[in-house]
């Protein structure tokens, strides 16, 4: 396994989902390595259609925010793996990760079996 492509590919992913969580988020400045979800454009709405829709934006919003940033804690996770030469070892049973399973999911934790 070329543990160096892999590491490419994770920093890739990180900056890709960065850049999406950005569009609908911040950094969290009290936590590293933490992101949270922003509300749009939230002021003095008079209207009540308006409010709702800044409410359901904000939902989805938080919805997709919450995937990206599962998907993200993944990425630093395989890439902290990699640093510390653990990489491509199964967090359940310790056997190495398929090759075939990084191939298509460079941050998975687990082997096939276990996952």
């Amino acid at each position: 396994m070329n543990t160096e492509q892999q590491r490419q590919k994770l920093i890739e992913e990180r900056q890709n989902l960065e850049s999406e969580m950005g569009k609908i988020g911040r950094k969290n400045p009290s936590v590293p390595n933490d992101w949270e979800p922003t509300a749009g454009d939230v002021g003095q709405e008079a209207d009540p259609i308006d409010q709702a829709e800044l409410v359901t934006e904000l939902e989805t919003s938080s919805a997709i925010f919450t995937d990206l940033e599962v998907r993200y804690d993944q990425v630093l996770a395989a890439l902290a793996k990699i640093e510390k030469g653990a990489y491509g070892v199964c967090e359940t049973c310790g056997k190495p990760v398929e090759e075939a399973r990084l191939a298509v999911d460079p941050a998975a934790p687990t082997c096939i079996e276990h996952k």
